[in-house]
Protein backbone atom coordinates (compact mmCIF):
# COMPACT_ATOMS: atom_id res chain seq x y z
CA UNK A 1 0.00 0.00 0.00
CA UNK A 2 2.51 2.33 0.86
CA UNK A 3 4.22 1.66 -2.39
CA UNK A 4 1.09 2.59 -4.34
CA UNK A 5 0.48 5.79 -2.40
CA UNK A 6 4.17 6.91 -3.02
CA UNK A 7 3.84 5.68 -7.12
CA UNK A 8 0.82 8.30 -6.92
CA UNK A 9 3.13 10.76 -5.44
CA UNK A 10 5.33 10.45 -7.84
CA UNK A 11 3.17 10.85 -10.44
CA UNK A 12 2.09 14.06 -9.77
CA UNK A 13 5.09 15.27 -8.98
CA UNK A 14 8.45 16.69 -11.33
CA UNK A 15 11.66 14.77 -10.07
CA UNK A 16 14.91 14.60 -11.58
CA UNK A 17 15.52 10.82 -12.92
CA UNK A 18 18.74 9.43 -13.77
CA UNK A 19 18.26 6.57 -16.52
CA UNK A 20 20.60 2.98 -15.96
CA UNK A 21 19.89 0.02 -18.54
CA UNK A 22 16.09 0.94 -18.41
CA UNK A 23 16.39 1.31 -14.69
CA UNK A 24 15.38 4.36 -12.69
CA UNK A 25 16.46 5.10 -9.56
CA UNK A 26 13.86 5.66 -6.71
CA UNK A 27 15.34 8.10 -4.50
CA UNK A 28 19.07 9.87 -4.10
CA UNK A 29 18.44 13.74 -3.67
CA UNK A 30 21.84 14.19 -2.98
CA UNK A 31 23.49 11.41 -6.01
CA UNK A 32 27.22 12.53 -4.50
CA UNK A 33 28.43 9.66 -3.10
CA UNK A 34 29.35 6.84 -5.92
CA UNK A 35 30.02 4.40 -3.09
CA UNK A 36 26.77 4.81 -1.61
CA UNK A 37 24.73 4.12 -5.03
CA UNK A 38 26.85 1.31 -5.63
CA UNK A 39 25.65 -0.34 -2.27
CA UNK A 40 22.16 0.34 -3.35
CA UNK A 41 19.92 -3.29 -3.44
CA UNK A 42 18.24 -3.86 -6.84
CA UNK A 43 14.68 -3.59 -4.65
CA UNK A 44 15.64 -0.01 -4.24
CA UNK A 45 14.51 0.16 -8.00
CA UNK A 46 11.73 0.48 -9.80
CA UNK A 47 10.55 -2.05 -11.23
CA UNK A 48 9.10 -2.40 -15.11
CA UNK A 49 5.67 -3.17 -14.03
CA UNK A 50 6.51 -0.29 -11.39
CA UNK A 51 7.28 2.31 -14.54
CA UNK A 52 4.03 0.99 -16.28
CA UNK A 53 2.02 2.15 -13.81
CA UNK A 54 3.96 5.97 -13.26
CA UNK A 55 3.28 6.09 -16.90
CA UNK A 56 0.04 5.24 -16.47
CA UNK A 57 -0.84 7.08 -13.64
CA UNK A 58 0.96 10.83 -15.98
CA UNK A 59 -1.21 9.83 -18.79
CA UNK A 60 -4.25 9.79 -16.07
CA UNK A 61 -3.64 12.89 -14.73
CA UNK A 62 -2.83 15.09 -17.93
CA UNK A 63 -6.47 13.24 -19.40
CA UNK A 64 -8.49 14.86 -16.54
CA UNK A 65 -5.86 18.24 -15.60
CA UNK A 66 -7.87 21.39 -15.48
CA UNK A 67 -4.95 23.18 -16.47
CA UNK A 68 -4.07 21.00 -19.67
CA UNK A 69 -5.10 24.15 -21.78
CA UNK A 70 -5.55 21.08 -24.77
CA UNK A 71 -4.81 17.27 -25.16
CA UNK A 72 -2.58 15.96 -27.03
CA UNK A 73 -4.30 13.22 -28.42
CA UNK A 74 -2.19 12.46 -31.66
CA UNK A 75 0.94 10.66 -31.61
CA UNK A 76 4.37 12.20 -31.82
CA UNK A 77 5.88 11.25 -35.09
CA UNK A 78 9.20 10.27 -33.13
CA UNK A 79 6.34 8.26 -30.19
CA UNK A 80 5.53 6.17 -33.15
CA UNK A 81 8.72 5.21 -34.51
CA UNK A 82 10.09 4.51 -30.95
CA UNK A 83 7.16 1.79 -30.26
CA UNK A 84 8.03 -1.58 -30.48
CA UNK A 85 5.04 -3.01 -28.91
CA UNK A 86 2.89 -5.35 -31.62
CA UNK A 87 -0.49 -5.77 -30.03
CA UNK A 88 -1.80 -7.15 -33.21
CA UNK A 89 -0.99 -9.34 -36.50
CA UNK A 90 -0.32 -7.40 -39.31
CA UNK A 91 -2.63 -10.16 -40.95
CA UNK A 92 -5.06 -9.75 -38.29
CA UNK A 93 -5.22 -5.83 -39.28
CA UNK A 94 -5.58 -6.24 -42.67
CA UNK A 95 -8.43 -9.11 -42.55
CA UNK A 96 -10.60 -6.36 -39.61
CA UNK A 97 -9.37 -2.97 -41.92
CA UNK A 98 -10.86 -4.63 -44.87
CA UNK A 99 -14.06 -5.73 -42.87
CA UNK A 100 -14.50 -2.21 -41.93
CA UNK A 101 -13.39 -0.56 -45.27
CA UNK A 102 -16.27 -2.48 -47.18
CA UNK A 103 -18.89 -0.77 -44.87
CA UNK A 104 -17.17 2.71 -44.53
CA UNK A 105 -16.38 5.75 -47.36
CA UNK A 106 -13.34 6.23 -45.79
CA UNK A 107 -10.33 4.48 -47.51
CA UNK A 108 -9.05 2.24 -44.92
CA UNK A 109 -7.02 -0.13 -46.94
CA UNK A 110 -4.13 -1.27 -45.30
CA UNK A 111 -0.81 0.84 -44.72
CA UNK A 112 2.26 0.08 -42.43
CA UNK A 113 2.06 3.75 -41.47
CA UNK A 114 -1.36 3.32 -40.09
CA UNK A 115 -0.40 0.08 -38.44
CA UNK A 116 2.90 1.66 -36.46
CA UNK A 117 -0.35 4.76 -35.29
CA UNK A 118 -2.64 2.19 -34.28
CA UNK A 119 0.15 -0.21 -32.43
CA UNK A 120 1.36 2.87 -30.64
CA UNK A 121 -2.26 4.18 -29.65
CA UNK A 122 -3.14 0.33 -28.22
CA UNK A 123 0.00 0.53 -26.20
CA UNK A 124 0.16 4.25 -24.87
CA UNK A 125 -3.73 5.47 -24.95
CA UNK A 126 -5.31 2.27 -24.43
CA UNK A 127 -6.26 3.36 -20.91
CA UNK A 128 -7.30 6.86 -21.91
CA UNK A 129 -9.39 5.20 -24.60
CA UNK A 130 -11.31 3.67 -22.25
CA UNK A 131 -11.98 7.10 -20.44
CA UNK A 132 -13.04 8.83 -23.67
CA UNK A 133 -15.56 5.94 -24.14
CA UNK A 134 -17.72 6.59 -21.18
CA UNK A 135 -17.68 9.97 -22.27
CA UNK A 136 -18.83 8.69 -25.72
CA UNK A 137 -21.56 6.45 -24.34
CA UNK A 138 -23.20 10.11 -23.44
CA UNK A 139 -22.43 12.39 -26.78
CA UNK A 140 -22.55 9.58 -29.68
CA UNK A 141 -25.87 8.87 -29.95
CA UNK A 142 -26.34 12.83 -29.97
CA UNK A 143 -23.89 12.98 -32.66
CA UNK A 144 -25.17 9.89 -35.20
CA UNK A 145 -28.52 11.84 -35.19
CA UNK A 146 -27.66 14.49 -36.34
CA UNK A 147 -24.91 13.28 -38.47
CA UNK A 148 -27.75 11.03 -40.29
CA UNK A 149 -29.86 13.88 -40.38
CA UNK A 150 -26.92 15.74 -42.35
CA UNK A 151 -26.20 12.12 -44.45
CA UNK A 152 -22.69 12.13 -42.94
CA UNK A 153 -21.03 8.68 -42.38
CA UNK A 154 -21.68 7.98 -38.48
CA UNK A 155 -17.66 7.13 -38.28
CA UNK A 156 -17.36 11.00 -38.38
CA UNK A 157 -18.34 10.76 -34.62
CA UNK A 158 -14.48 9.47 -33.85
CA UNK A 159 -13.48 12.89 -35.14
CA UNK A 160 -14.51 14.63 -31.85
CA UNK A 161 -12.76 12.28 -29.95
CA UNK A 162 -9.45 12.78 -32.26
CA UNK A 163 -10.20 17.08 -31.48
CA UNK A 164 -11.32 16.97 -28.18
CA UNK A 165 -11.00 14.06 -26.10
CA UNK A 166 -14.66 14.74 -25.55
CA UNK A 167 -14.08 17.28 -23.09
CA UNK A 168 -16.70 20.28 -24.76
CA UNK A 169 -14.49 22.89 -22.48
CA UNK A 170 -11.47 22.06 -23.77
CA UNK A 171 -9.17 24.95 -25.68
CA UNK A 172 -6.22 24.64 -27.84
CA UNK A 173 -3.19 26.65 -27.70
CA UNK A 174 -4.63 28.54 -30.91
CA UNK A 175 -7.83 29.07 -29.59
CA UNK A 176 -10.27 26.61 -30.89
CA UNK A 177 -12.79 25.76 -28.66
CA UNK A 178 -15.40 22.72 -27.66
CA UNK A 179 -15.67 19.20 -28.74
CA UNK A 180 -15.29 20.19 -32.60
CA UNK A 181 -13.06 22.74 -31.69
CA UNK A 182 -13.92 25.49 -33.68
CA UNK A 183 -11.80 28.58 -33.69
CA UNK A 184 -13.47 32.18 -33.28
CA UNK A 185 -14.11 33.02 -36.95
CA UNK A 186 -14.99 29.43 -38.12
CA UNK A 187 -17.44 29.80 -35.14
CA UNK A 188 -19.23 32.96 -35.99
CA UNK A 189 -19.58 31.46 -39.90
CA UNK A 190 -21.70 28.70 -38.18
CA UNK A 191 -23.95 30.95 -36.21
CA UNK A 192 -22.15 29.81 -32.81
CA UNK A 193 -22.37 32.63 -30.77
CA UNK A 194 -20.28 33.87 -28.17
CA UNK A 195 -21.01 36.07 -25.02
CA UNK A 196 -19.23 36.74 -21.96
CA UNK A 197 -21.27 34.14 -20.17
CA UNK A 198 -21.92 31.82 -23.40
CA UNK A 199 -19.69 29.53 -26.09
CA UNK A 200 -21.90 27.79 -27.91
CA UNK A 201 -18.70 26.84 -29.18
CA UNK A 202 -18.93 24.51 -26.12
CA UNK A 203 -22.58 23.20 -26.81
CA UNK A 204 -22.50 20.07 -27.07
CA UNK A 205 -25.97 20.29 -29.38
CA UNK A 206 -25.25 23.45 -31.38
CA UNK A 207 -21.44 22.63 -32.00
CA UNK A 208 -22.33 19.35 -33.48
CA UNK A 209 -24.72 20.85 -35.98
CA UNK A 210 -22.32 23.58 -37.23
CA UNK A 211 -19.84 20.50 -37.39
CA UNK A 212 -21.61 19.01 -39.87
CA UNK A 213 -22.60 21.85 -41.91
CA UNK A 214 -19.06 22.93 -42.47
CA UNK A 215 -18.06 18.85 -43.04
CA UNK A 216 -20.89 18.86 -45.58
CA UNK A 217 -19.40 21.72 -47.00
CA UNK A 218 -15.59 20.64 -47.56
CA UNK A 219 -17.36 17.36 -48.92
CA UNK A 220 -19.27 19.33 -51.36
CA UNK A 221 -15.71 20.64 -52.57
CA UNK A 222 -13.19 17.50 -52.56
CA UNK A 223 -15.87 14.96 -53.02
CA UNK A 224 -13.50 12.81 -50.66
CA UNK A 225 -14.42 12.25 -46.87
CA UNK A 226 -10.37 11.98 -46.39
CA UNK A 227 -9.62 14.62 -48.06
CA UNK A 228 -12.60 16.65 -45.95
CA UNK A 229 -11.09 15.45 -42.50
CA UNK A 230 -7.35 16.97 -44.09
CA UNK A 231 -10.01 19.92 -44.72
CA UNK A 232 -11.23 20.38 -41.24
CA UNK A 233 -7.56 20.18 -39.67
CA UNK A 234 -5.37 21.92 -41.52
CA UNK A 235 -8.36 24.43 -43.93
CA UNK A 236 -9.18 23.98 -47.52
CA UNK A 237 -6.30 25.76 -49.02
CA UNK A 238 -3.23 23.79 -47.54
CA UNK A 239 -5.45 20.38 -49.11
CA UNK A 240 -5.48 22.40 -52.62
CA UNK A 241 -1.98 22.74 -52.65
CA UNK A 242 -0.84 19.30 -51.34
CA UNK A 243 -2.98 18.15 -54.53
CA UNK A 244 -1.60 20.73 -56.93
CA UNK A 245 1.75 19.53 -55.54
CA UNK A 246 1.49 15.96 -55.31
CA UNK A 247 0.41 16.20 -59.46
CA UNK A 248 -3.38 16.00 -58.68
CA UNK A 249 -3.54 13.19 -56.63
CA UNK A 250 -6.74 13.19 -54.72
CA UNK A 251 -6.46 10.32 -52.34
CA UNK A 252 -4.83 10.97 -49.47
CA UNK A 253 -2.18 8.88 -48.87
CA UNK A 254 -0.68 10.38 -52.03
CA UNK A 255 -1.04 13.80 -50.95
CA UNK A 256 0.32 13.16 -47.60
CA UNK A 257 3.82 14.10 -47.38
CA UNK A 258 2.77 17.37 -49.04
CA UNK A 259 0.38 18.35 -46.41
CA UNK A 260 1.39 20.20 -42.53
CA UNK A 261 3.12 18.02 -40.01
CA UNK A 262 0.08 17.72 -37.78
CA UNK A 263 -2.57 17.16 -40.39
CA UNK A 264 -0.59 14.50 -41.76
CA UNK A 265 -0.92 12.52 -38.56
CA UNK A 266 -4.43 13.92 -37.74
CA UNK A 267 -6.11 11.53 -40.54
CA UNK A 268 -4.25 8.35 -39.44
CA UNK A 269 -5.02 9.21 -35.67
CA UNK A 270 -8.88 9.33 -36.98
CA UNK A 271 -8.49 6.14 -38.77
CA UNK A 272 -6.73 4.82 -35.70
CA UNK A 273 -9.18 5.37 -33.46
CA UNK A 274 -11.70 4.41 -35.49
CA UNK A 275 -10.39 0.99 -35.76
CA UNK A 276 -9.64 1.02 -31.92
CA UNK A 277 -13.14 1.68 -30.94
CA UNK A 278 -14.90 -0.46 -33.15
CA UNK A 279 -12.97 -3.17 -32.43
CA UNK A 280 -12.39 -2.70 -28.29
CA UNK A 281 -14.14 -5.55 -27.05
CA UNK A 282 -11.57 -7.54 -29.11
CA UNK A 283 -8.73 -5.34 -27.40
CA UNK A 284 -10.24 -5.39 -23.97
CA UNK A 285 -11.48 -1.72 -23.93
CA UNK A 286 -14.63 -2.19 -21.89
CA UNK A 287 -15.70 1.52 -20.32
CA UNK A 288 -18.28 1.72 -17.23
CA UNK A 289 -21.38 2.82 -17.57
CA UNK A 290 -21.87 6.73 -17.27
CA UNK A 291 -23.67 8.32 -14.67
CA UNK A 292 -26.55 9.76 -17.65
CA UNK A 293 -27.39 8.59 -20.67
CA UNK A 294 -28.06 12.14 -23.09
CA UNK A 295 -32.08 10.51 -23.41
CA UNK A 296 -32.08 11.06 -19.43
CA UNK A 297 -31.87 14.57 -19.67
CA UNK A 298 -34.24 17.48 -20.80
CA UNK A 299 -33.79 20.90 -20.24
CA UNK A 300 -36.19 24.01 -19.10
CA UNK A 301 -35.64 27.74 -20.12
CA UNK A 302 -34.64 29.93 -17.38
CA UNK A 303 -36.74 33.04 -16.41
CA UNK A 304 -33.75 35.21 -14.45
CA UNK A 305 -30.13 34.76 -14.25
CA UNK A 306 -29.35 31.81 -11.87
CA UNK A 307 -26.17 30.38 -10.44
CA UNK A 308 -25.51 26.69 -10.66
CA UNK A 309 -25.50 26.55 -6.78
CA UNK A 310 -28.59 28.53 -6.94
CA UNK A 311 -30.31 24.93 -8.78
CA UNK A 312 -27.73 22.80 -6.64
CA UNK A 313 -29.07 24.42 -3.00
CA UNK A 314 -32.55 23.88 -4.53
CA UNK A 315 -32.55 20.53 -6.09
CA UNK A 316 -30.18 18.84 -4.34
CA UNK A 317 -27.98 18.13 -7.51
CA UNK A 318 -24.47 18.44 -7.64
CA UNK A 319 -22.81 21.14 -9.00
CA UNK A 320 -20.29 18.86 -11.16
CA UNK A 321 -23.42 17.36 -12.57
CA UNK A 322 -25.26 20.76 -13.80
CA UNK A 323 -21.92 21.84 -15.21
CA UNK A 324 -21.24 18.56 -17.08
CA UNK A 325 -24.88 18.94 -18.17
CA UNK A 326 -24.54 22.22 -19.29
CA UNK A 327 -20.99 23.24 -20.57
CA UNK A 328 -21.99 26.57 -22.95
CA UNK A 329 -22.05 28.37 -19.73
CA UNK A 330 -18.87 29.58 -19.18
CA UNK A 331 -19.40 31.28 -15.72
CA UNK A 332 -21.91 28.37 -14.08
CA UNK A 333 -24.73 31.57 -14.41
CA UNK A 334 -27.41 30.70 -16.51
CA UNK A 335 -28.57 34.27 -18.50
CA UNK A 336 -31.82 35.85 -18.52
CA UNK A 337 -31.36 37.87 -21.86
CA UNK A 338 -33.72 39.94 -23.72
CA UNK A 339 -35.18 37.69 -26.92
CA UNK A 340 -32.28 35.10 -25.81
CA UNK A 341 -33.93 31.86 -24.90
CA UNK A 342 -31.44 30.52 -22.34
CA UNK A 343 -31.89 27.33 -20.68
CA UNK A 344 -30.55 24.60 -18.09
CA UNK A 345 -30.33 21.36 -18.85
CA UNK A 346 -31.09 18.94 -16.11
CA UNK A 347 -31.46 14.75 -15.30
CA UNK A 348 -35.21 14.03 -16.56
CA UNK A 349 -36.04 12.98 -12.82
CA UNK A 350 -35.49 16.88 -12.11
CA UNK A 351 -37.48 18.62 -14.04
CA UNK A 352 -40.60 18.61 -12.61
CA UNK A 353 -38.95 19.62 -9.38
CA UNK A 354 -37.35 22.72 -10.52
CA UNK A 355 -41.11 23.62 -12.04
CA UNK A 356 -42.39 23.03 -7.87
CA UNK A 357 -39.12 25.14 -6.65
CA UNK A 358 -38.74 27.62 -9.33
CA UNK A 359 -39.64 30.34 -7.41
CA UNK A 360 -37.41 29.35 -4.47
CA UNK A 361 -34.82 29.09 -6.76
CA UNK A 362 -35.18 32.33 -8.13
CA UNK A 363 -35.91 33.89 -4.40
CA UNK A 364 -32.66 32.64 -3.84
CA UNK A 365 -31.11 34.31 -6.56
CA UNK A 366 -32.84 37.40 -5.60
CA UNK A 367 -30.87 37.17 -2.24
CA UNK A 368 -27.76 36.04 -3.38
CA UNK A 369 -27.46 39.04 -5.16
CA UNK A 370 -28.69 41.54 -3.38
CA UNK A 371 -26.36 40.51 -0.53
CA UNK A 372 -23.10 40.59 -3.40
CA UNK A 373 -20.75 43.05 -3.35
CA UNK A 374 -19.46 42.58 -6.60
CA UNK A 375 -22.03 42.50 -9.46
CA UNK A 376 -21.85 39.78 -11.90
CA UNK A 377 -20.14 40.84 -15.19
CA UNK A 378 -22.69 42.40 -17.21
CA UNK A 379 -23.80 40.67 -20.58
CA UNK A 380 -21.51 41.53 -23.75
CA UNK A 381 -22.98 39.81 -27.11
CA UNK A 382 -20.61 38.82 -29.75
CA UNK A 383 -22.12 41.95 -31.84
CA UNK A 384 -19.77 43.97 -29.58
CA UNK A 385 -16.58 42.12 -29.79
CA UNK A 386 -14.03 43.17 -31.83
CA UNK A 387 -10.86 41.21 -33.83
CA UNK A 388 -7.51 43.02 -32.55
CA UNK A 389 -3.90 42.98 -33.86
CA UNK A 390 -1.40 43.72 -31.90
CA UNK A 391 0.82 45.76 -32.59
CA UNK A 392 4.46 47.16 -31.61
CA UNK A 393 4.95 47.94 -28.36
CA UNK A 394 1.43 47.03 -26.98
CA UNK A 395 1.04 44.97 -23.79
CA UNK A 396 -1.92 44.09 -22.48
CA UNK A 397 -2.72 46.67 -19.61
CA UNK A 398 -2.37 49.42 -22.79
CA UNK A 399 -4.78 47.44 -24.74
CA UNK A 400 -7.52 46.76 -21.76
CA UNK A 401 -7.60 50.46 -21.14
CA UNK A 402 -7.99 51.04 -25.06
CA UNK A 403 -11.59 49.21 -25.08
CA UNK A 404 -12.12 49.64 -21.06
CA UNK A 405 -11.79 46.06 -19.81
CA UNK A 406 -9.74 43.87 -17.60
CA UNK A 407 -6.45 42.47 -17.98
CA UNK A 408 -7.90 39.39 -16.96
CA UNK A 409 -10.98 39.72 -18.95
CA UNK A 410 -8.61 39.44 -21.81
CA UNK A 411 -6.70 36.77 -20.79
CA UNK A 412 -9.83 34.76 -20.38
CA UNK A 413 -11.75 35.91 -23.65
CA UNK A 414 -8.26 34.54 -25.67
CA UNK A 415 -7.26 31.53 -23.46
CA UNK A 416 -4.11 33.47 -22.72
CA UNK A 417 -2.16 31.64 -20.45
CA UNK A 418 0.41 34.14 -20.00
CA UNK A 419 0.44 37.72 -20.70
CA UNK A 420 2.87 37.90 -23.20
CA UNK A 421 2.30 38.87 -26.80
CA UNK A 422 3.48 38.69 -30.20
CA UNK A 423 3.07 41.48 -33.08
CA UNK A 424 0.39 40.84 -35.54
CA UNK A 425 -1.41 38.27 -33.01
CA UNK A 426 -5.42 38.80 -33.11
CA UNK A 427 -7.22 38.97 -29.91
CA UNK A 428 -10.91 38.93 -29.44
CA UNK A 429 -12.00 41.79 -27.14
CA UNK A 430 -15.84 42.23 -26.08
CA UNK A 431 -15.65 46.01 -25.86
CA UNK A 432 -17.37 48.22 -23.17
CA UNK A 433 -16.61 51.18 -24.89
CA UNK A 434 -17.78 52.22 -28.83
CA UNK A 435 -15.52 50.99 -31.99
CA UNK A 436 -17.76 52.31 -34.84
CA UNK A 437 -15.60 55.75 -35.24
CA UNK A 438 -11.73 54.02 -34.96
CA UNK A 439 -9.87 50.80 -36.60
CA UNK A 440 -9.59 48.13 -33.91
CA UNK A 441 -6.14 46.81 -35.38
CA UNK A 442 -4.48 49.73 -36.28
CA UNK A 443 -5.65 52.81 -34.01
CA UNK A 444 -2.69 53.88 -32.47
CA UNK A 445 -4.27 57.28 -30.78
CA UNK A 446 -3.07 57.82 -27.49
CA UNK A 447 -4.86 58.04 -24.14
CA UNK A 448 -3.18 61.29 -23.45
CA UNK A 449 -4.63 63.30 -26.39
CA UNK A 450 -7.88 63.22 -25.28
CA UNK A 451 -6.96 64.94 -22.51
CA UNK A 452 -8.21 68.97 -22.36
CA UNK A 453 -5.38 71.67 -21.78
CA UNK A 454 -1.81 73.03 -22.44
CA UNK A 455 0.82 70.64 -21.53
CA UNK A 456 4.80 70.59 -21.30
CA UNK A 457 6.54 67.26 -22.98
CA UNK A 458 9.58 66.51 -20.15
CA UNK A 459 12.31 64.60 -21.37
CA UNK A 460 13.37 61.56 -19.24
CA UNK A 461 17.05 61.59 -17.76
CA UNK A 462 19.03 58.92 -16.72
CA UNK A 463 18.02 58.13 -12.84
CA UNK A 464 14.47 59.19 -13.43
CA UNK A 465 11.72 57.11 -11.70
CA UNK A 466 8.06 57.90 -12.19
CA UNK A 467 7.79 59.03 -8.57
CA UNK A 468 11.31 61.69 -8.72
CA UNK A 469 9.50 63.08 -12.37
CA UNK A 470 5.91 63.47 -10.72
CA UNK A 471 7.51 65.71 -7.78
CA UNK A 472 8.91 67.94 -10.40
CA UNK A 473 5.79 69.29 -11.17
CA UNK A 474 2.85 71.02 -8.83
CA UNK A 475 0.15 68.70 -8.10
CA UNK A 476 0.79 65.70 -10.34
CA UNK A 477 0.74 62.46 -9.39
CA UNK A 478 1.92 59.19 -10.53
CA UNK A 479 -0.89 57.51 -11.59
CA UNK A 480 -1.94 60.96 -13.99
CA UNK A 481 1.49 60.60 -15.42
CA UNK A 482 0.52 56.88 -16.47
CA UNK A 483 -2.55 57.80 -17.76
CA UNK A 484 -1.49 60.69 -19.64
CA UNK A 485 1.08 59.01 -21.40
CA UNK A 486 0.18 55.11 -21.66
CA UNK A 487 2.67 53.75 -19.39
CA UNK A 488 1.57 50.80 -16.98
CA UNK A 489 5.29 50.00 -15.80
CA UNK A 490 8.72 51.77 -14.70
CA UNK A 491 10.32 49.89 -17.21
CA UNK A 492 8.66 51.72 -20.17
CA UNK A 493 10.09 54.39 -18.59
CA UNK A 494 13.63 54.73 -20.99
CA UNK A 495 16.22 57.45 -21.04
CA UNK A 496 15.39 59.62 -23.87
CA UNK A 497 11.48 59.36 -23.67
CA UNK A 498 9.12 62.40 -24.26
CA UNK A 499 6.47 62.76 -21.86
CA UNK A 500 3.15 64.78 -21.78
CA UNK A 501 2.46 66.77 -18.30
CA UNK A 502 -1.28 68.85 -18.48
CA UNK A 503 -1.06 71.65 -16.76
CA UNK A 504 -3.36 71.78 -13.84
Amino acid sequence: MNKFLFLLFFSLSIFSQKENNNIIKKSDPLQANKKAIKEINEEDYFSDEDLMTIDSLLIEEKLNSALVGTLDFLIDEKEILDNTTVALTTDLLKERLLLLNEKTPFNLAYNPDLEKVINSYLSSRKKALTQILVRAKYYFPMFEQYLDEYDIPLEMKYLAIVESALHPQIKSRAGATGLWQFMYGTGKQFDLKVSSYVDERQDPVKSTIAACKYLSQLYQIFGDWDLALAAYNSGQGNVLKAIKRSGGHKNYWNIRPYLPRETASYVPAFYATLYILEYADDHNIIAETPDYYNFETDTIRVKRTIGFDHISEILKVEEDVISFLNPVYKLDVIPFIKDHEYAVRLPKNKIIEFLEKESEIYALADADEASREKPLPRYVDMNNSVRYKVVGGDFLGKIANKFGVRVSDIKRWNSLKTSKLKVGQRLTIFSKKSTSSRSASTSKTSVASSEKGSFELYTVKKGDSLWTISKKFKNVSIDEIKKWNNIWSEKSLKTGTKLKIYKS
